[in-house]
């Protein structure tokens, strides 16, 4: 599944063609607000694996302010997506299932999701198999997917009620009166460079879902 990727890249930034990306990188655009994005993840984005700032600040999370204003978030629940209307969750620890239910109602009243849902992570890490900090080798389902008609194996997505693309990697559901992108891989995010062509996925998608 991994080797699709730069295929995917393409593919969507032929649909999106490459509008959003243009309006968002104007030189001659002045000062703007930027939009606010909601940030959960097991990955060493915000805070490298010892937990300071100074070994944070990943090339992703780098790219990622280019545009929005981050926020953090612990838990994908009622407190933490109050007035937030993107999300970005990237290989996320399994949430609690009240967490999941409330979830779901914030994308169903309108909410827009971005989830990188990794059957097989691949990233690197030096804590030890088994340690709780150490981020999930596998995307833990315990039910939302379902819930959304979705399954996901190491064969990637499948599912009859989102628009299923390049083979399983992408799935784009419309669910009530809101969006969510579940792309089967988070290991495309582990950049080197901010202007990394892998990251054009993530934030093509996210512009895709912040204009619904």
């Amino acid at each position: 599944m991994k080797n699709r990727l730069p295929l995917a890249i393409a593919a969507t930034l032929a649909i999106a063609g490459l509008g959003w990306l243009g309006s968002s990188y104007r030189a001659d655009d002045g000062p703007r607000e930027r939009p606010t994005l909601a940030l959960l993840t097991s990955l060493p984005l915000v805070f490298g694996e010892q937990m300071s700032l100074e070994a944070g600040g990943s090339a992703a999370l780098t790219r990622l302010e280019r545009t929005y204003t981050v926020v953090p978030i612990n838990v994908a629940d009622a407190a933490g997506l109050k007035g937030q209307r993107l999300l970005l969750m990237a290989q996320p620890r399994a949430q609690p299932a009240e967490a999941l239910v409330e979830l779901d109602r914030w994308v169903r009243g309108g909410g827009h999701l971005l989830l990188l849902a990794d059957p097989r992570l691949d990233w690197p890490s030096q804590r030890p198999l088994g340690d709780a900090l150490r981020p999930p080798s596998m995307f833990a389902d315990t039910g939302l997917l379902r819930h959304w008609g979705l399954t996901l194996s190491s064969s990637g997505l499948a599912g009859r009620e989102c628009d299923i693309a390049d083979q399983g990697l992408i799935a784009r559901c419309s669910i009530g009166r809101g969006q969510a992108t579940v792309i089967a891989d988070a290991d495309f995010i582990n950049a080197d460079s901010p202007d990394a062509p892998a990251l054009d996925l993530m934030v093509t998608e996210l512009g895709r879902l912040g204009t619904r």
